[in-house]
């Protein structure tokens, strides 16, 4: 067996002082991996040997692979729609090799036994880490997340290595695993004390329920019309939800961190949150950030995902957000479902959920590399697949070092992740991606199980051609 040795690679955002570069740069450096996937040098011009198999890496990026804080992997109780080896693969190939289950399966992962049995399912997966958020949505299960925290047992402290947060859902989404409200202080309370993050899916369950009935009430519309589920689920709901979380927060302590935030309201009182210093963080998912309630009418039930669409406003404070720092994270919410399950019936009666592990990184490479995904496919191409997203947004910026600290650096810290930046010693868990190659977005190109994209036909530029590790 041979070491490996990349030369002429553009290192991202080197995190160690030794080059003398800051951490938002990028240099041209060799690396040598051992045989064992050890990073031995990380230098200028490092000489090859006879048992070094040479890879030139010129032109291409070099990340440590990317990590994914918000999936959906659908095993155990839903593999008609995914498993953990089939959406594995697809993070894999998106250059992802870490990734945090969300506790929604079935049975949902709210014991010490579903815990378990997700963990010993995930160990049988090669070269994509996955950890698990514990679901608390009554008393009883709030008891066995302290017992897994502070258990003593050999069992129970290798559970908890593999356990990433507390997930807490304000409002019902897919699933049904809304939290009884009388338990929620003390969800934060128990977080705060033992200093488990805690990640909440932010909407008022009252303000939704109005905002639906309101909808059928006055049959303003079709109930057939899927740009309604916008209308059913406002910003105002999320808006409300962040405010009351973020209390929560102020006033136990407890390191609060908002999913799938997609509001211009919800931006605005996390960066408030910030200026007073409490511990709030935050993640976007690339559905909100290049979709809006304008592709509804190509998308149809295929773009109908809690939270919902929201206006090209909404979007572009997103965008800013990501700018001035204010969020800390892209996470996918990689939710597949069955094409099946997305055409039949009424649409807004379709499951909520859209696939993205695997698409986030072209879509952000195309971004910070100035385009837009979409902006260069051929007319012909867009009308035959009546693509969605041409809603370009022009101030939208993110540069590679922004990715990764938007997908590995910040998720890393914020849940105790473990992952190994590209430093000497490390493990070799490398991206190689090619900046310049442009290709088309399509579900019959892409691994995840349920075989579609929301972004179909999709011109991007940047590719992950490599994973190491």
């Amino acid at each position: 067996m041979k070491k490996t040795l990349l030369r002429n690679g553009t290192l991202v955002g080197v995190e160690t002082p030794r080059w003398g570069v800051s951490e938002k740069s990028e240099t041209i450096v060799d690396i040598l991996i051992s045989t064992g996937g050890i990073i031995e040098k990380i230098g200028k011009n490092i000489q090859d040997h006879k048992d070094t198999e040479v890879v030139d890496v010129s032109g291409k990026l070099l990340f440590p692979l990317l990590i994914d804080c918000h999936v959906h992997f659908r095993e155990p109780g839903m593999e008609e729609k995914a498993t953990m080896q089939t959406e594995a693969a697809a993070a894999l190939a998106g250059g992802v090799g870490l990734v945090c289950d969300m506790p929604n399966t079935v049975p949902p992962c709210v014991t010490v036994a579903a815990l378990a049995d997700k963990v010993r399912r995930a160990e049988k997966i090669a070269g994509c880490t996955i950890k698990f958020f514990f679901g608390v949505t009554e008393a009883i299960h709030l008891v066995t997340l302290k017992d897994l925290w502070t258990g003593t047992s050999l069992e129970l402290k290798r559970l908890k290595n593999h356990c990433s947060g507390v997930k807490l859902y304000l409002d019902h989404s897919t699933g049904d695993q809304k939290v009884d409200g009388g338990i929620v202080e003390e969800i934060f309370r128990t977080c705060a004390e033992l200093k488990i993050p805690l990640v909440a899916h932010c909407e008022d369950p009252e303000i939704n329920a109005k905002a639906k009935t309101e909808v059928e009430t006055q049959n303003f519309a079709s109930l057939h019309d899927i740009s309604l589920h916008s209308t059913m689920r406002p910003p105002e709901s999320e808006a409300a939800s962040i405010e009351y979380a973020i209390s929560m927060a102020r006033k136990t302590g407890a390191a609060l961190h908002i999913a799938h935030l997609s509001t211009k309201q919800g931006i605005e009182l996390v960066r408030a949150a910030k200026k007073e210093k409490l511990n709030v963080t935050c993640e976007v998912a690339p559905h909100h950030l290049f979709l809006t309630t304008d592709d509804y009418k190509t998308l149809g039930a295929f773009g109908k995902m809690n939270p919902p669409l929201r206006s090209a406003e909404h979007r572009d404070a997103l965008w800013a957000g990501i700018e001035d720092g204010t969020v800390d994270c892209i996470a996918t919410d990689h939710a597949p479902h069955t094409i099946a399950e997305k055409e039949s019936g009424e649409p807004l009666k379709a499951p909520s959920g859209v696939p993205g592990v695997e698409t986030m990184l072209p879509l952000l490479l195309t971004v910070a590399a100035g385009k837009w995904p979409n902006e260069n496919s051929p007319p012909a191409l867009l009308r035959e697949l009546r693509c969605a997203g041409k809603t370009k947004n022009p101030n939208a910026k993110i540069s590679y070092s922004d990715i990764l600290r938007l997908c590995f650096t910040n998720p890393n810290r914020i849940f105790s992740l473990g992952a190994s930046p590209l430093a000497v010693k490390n493990p070799a868990k490398i991206v190689i991606v090619d900046p310049k190659q442009e290709w088309i977005l399509g579900g019959k190109n892409l691994h995840s199980k349920c075989g579609w994209t929301p972004y179909e036909g999709w011109r991007v530029t940047g590719k992950c051609i490599r994973t190491i590790g």
